[in-house]
């Protein structure tokens, strides 16, 4: 097996030794009631960018739903006020899992604008992310590299990893799972004041508002989703989709690049897609070293052009980046556009980038505020808790010995798959996690709308349509037949009817349809 290197800290979070959470319903027991009796005050944001009239505040909720007398997490939350009277508040989570809300919301005011003529928009960052103790595995340092190669090896050095992860994140880190973010979601939905929950959710932020819908189905007033995650597939079945939606949005890139004159790749996609397997494969056997003296390598290549892809609107500068890359030996350009950072900097695979399943890279943390590695961390740790699934470590040796799994990533793309197997080993090993999302099945809300994109290279169409099929009867699917990850921010066909269910109720057809050429200029 061939599992690329990520930073010491993300990777160990794959060994998280934290339990399942708990499976009651929440709906039922919903939590202390003092937590339901709180009203946020609210205050100026420490936000470079944030409009003038938005404010923050915070929420405070129990550590442990099983205990919730021994301690608290205070979650950081952002609204943008409505521009009249609002009918109450529309909370948006824009995914990862580990992205921030605040900063999001500030971020993509613009975007999200038209929202603000009937409701306050409301941003927060998810516990153990942005400003909501925020969990970190530090740089690595001070961490011996393993002395022996395979799996066993290396699940043995992610444990001491772990160790460190776990003295600097504090007591949250074995708290993390979308099960418990869900149950924050409704105390925040209480704080606010709004008797039921109306909610815009982006990539993983569809798993957390199909958590919701199972534990608060009575809580639901309106419910839009966007790049649907699966609920139902292990992480390593994730990373095996991810690599197979990357290629074909590579494959789709080339189509274009070469298609156009005075393309970088030149103007044969065949060749193109050779050139770029053996581009990846030089960096990785000889990385570039930068001016600055960090090192450019086939990681940072591949979690590079996986970012851009995930917008069709950046596929002009992508190639402009590559021809940097080939003509002058500069990555610089190609970390600028995708916000990625070189491993030898010490943040590994860079803001966003080298999910296990592809997930949404979400908008900037504010830099020197929030550990670099934040989002990575968080990432791992929520996707370990949410997945029951653990391959014992002699599974593992044996699938390696074989050359099973590298044949079978590598197969689904020369590029993005052996990437993709850090997801195989991320939680080897561990006590399963939670299998409440696994049993999620006929929730019983009103309509929940789902959209799903025919290209989008990190959540498939096919998930859109497993996840219709778990929420039974309430689930509305919208089919956006153009490129990219997610269609609220890039189609005008999505954006206008998403928007005409979460302000006026206007549930679509079901089977409605947007065409690849329906983009929206916000």
């Amino acid at each position: 097996m061939r599992i690329r290197s990520a930073i010491a800290g993300a990777a160990a979070l794959g060994l998280l030794a934290a339990g399942a959470p708990g499976l009651a319903a929440a709906e039922d027991d919903p939590g202390p009631a003092r937590f339901y009796q709180q009203k946020i005050k609210w205050g100026a944001c420490d936000l470079p960018n944030a409009p003038k009239d938005m404010r923050c505040g915070t929420v405070t909720v129990p550590l442990d739903y099983a205990a919730p007398d021994k301690g608290t997490v205070k979650l950081a939350v952002g609204r943008i006020p409505a521009s009249t009277k609002p009918k109450g508040s529309v909370l948006v989570n824009f995914g990862g899992p580990g992205g921030p809300g605040v900063s999001g919301i500030a971020d993509l005011a613009k975007p999200l604008g038209d929202l603000t003529d009937t409701y306050d928009v409301v941003g927060f960052d998810p516990r153990g992310v942005g400003q909501s103790s925020p969990v970190t595995c530090g740089d690595g340092e001070g961490l011996p590299e393993p002395t022996e190669n395979g799996v066993r090896a290396e699940i043995a050095y992610l444990r001491k990893a772990y160790e460190q992860c776990k003295k600097l994140s504090g007591p949250v880190l074995e708290h993390m799972g979308t099960v418990n973010v869900s149950r924050d979601m409704d105390i925040m939905r209480a704080a606010l004041g709004d008797k039921k929950l109306t909610y815009l959710g982006f990539s993983y932020g569809t798993r957390l508002g199909a958590v919701y819908a199972a534990q608060f189905p009575k809580k639901v007033h309106r419910m839009a989703l966007d790049g649907v995650d699966t609920l139902v597939e292990p992480l390593a079945e994730q990373g095996l989709i991810s690599a197979e939606g990357q290629q074909t949005a590579l494959d789709d890139f080339i189509t274009w690049c070469t298609g156009n004159a005075g393309c970088v790749l030149g103007d044969d996609a065949r060749t193109a897609r050779e050139g770029m397997d053996e581009l990846v494969r030089g960096l990785d056997d000889k990385p570039l070293e930068t001016a600055d003296g960090l090192q450019f390598s086939g990681d940072d290549l591949v979690n590079s052009i996986g970012a851009a892809l995930y917008q069709r609107a950046l596929w002009p500068y992508l190639s402009q980046a590559l021809g940097a890359l080939g003509s002058d030996g500069d990555p610089m350009p190609l970390l600028r556009l995708t916000g990625s950072v070189p491993t030898g900097q010490g943040q590994g695979q860079g803001q966003g980038l080298g999910h296990p399943a592809g997930r949404t890279p979400a908008p900037r943390l504010a830099p020197g505020k929030i550990p670099s590695d934040n989002e990575t961390t968080a990432l791992v740790a929520v996707n370990c808790a949410d997945d029951p699934d653990r391959p014992s470590v002699a599974q593992l040796e044996a699938e390696e010995k074989s050359g099973k799994l590298l044949k079978e990533y590598t197969a689904a793309s020369p590029v993005f798959g052996p990437s993709r197997l850090q997801s195989v080993i991320s939680c080897a090993g561990l006590p399963k996690g939670t299998d409440f999302i696994r049993k999620i099945h006929n929730v019983d809300t009103p309509k929940i709308v789902l959209v799903g994109t025919r290209g989008d290279p990190a959540t498939p169409y096919r998930w859109t349509e497993e996840t219709a099929g778990r929420l039974g009867g309430s689930a509305v699917v919208i089919d956006n037949r153009g490129e990219g990850h997610t269609g609220y921010m890039s189609s005008k066909c999505v954006h206008q009817k998403v928007d005409d269910y979460l302000m006026y109720g206007n549930v679509p057809r079901t089977g409605a349809s947007c065409g690849a050429d329906e983009e929206s200029d916000s």
